[in-house]
């Protein structure tokens, strides 16, 4: 049997990697970390104070969707502490959401696009 203990990392495909860095960096505020001496480019982010990590890799491969936000698509979700100040801050940056505060999940819901548009959820408390 497998024993759990977390998730350790989620990893992302981008194509330009300065891009993705100043969009993690400045819309979803996460801390870059040290990363290995890869032989290809890419970015590790701190998410929270679990220990769990974001993982950017630089891929030129076809693994890019082409729609728009779908919630039902792969996606990862960030815990956020206000739901109302998150979709501010949102707005503010001229980033295109969706957002539902009464979700069936019991936890407030965002969703958004990355510049590479992968999927990402940004959920809260109710």
């Amino acid at each position: 049997m497998i024993h759990h203990e977390g998730i350790h990392h989620v990893s992302l495909i981008v194509a330009d990697i300065e891009r993705a860095k100043t969009f993690y960096r400045e819309v979803i505020g996460l801390q870059e970390i040290q990363r290995p001496a890869f032989d290809f480019p890419g970015a590790w982010y701190a998410v929270g104070s679990g220990g769990q990590q974001l993982h950017l890799l630089v891929h030129e491969g076809e693994t890019k969707r082409g729609g728009g936000i779908d919630t039902r698509d792969g996606h990862f979700a960030i815990r956020v502490t206000d739901f109302d100040a998150t979709i501010a801050w949102l707005t503010e940056c001229g980033i295109e959401h969706r957002h539902n505060r009464n979700s069936i999940t019991g936890f407030s819901q965002i969703f958004l696009l990355d510049p590479d548009r992968n999927i990402i959820e940004l959920n809260a408390a109710r």
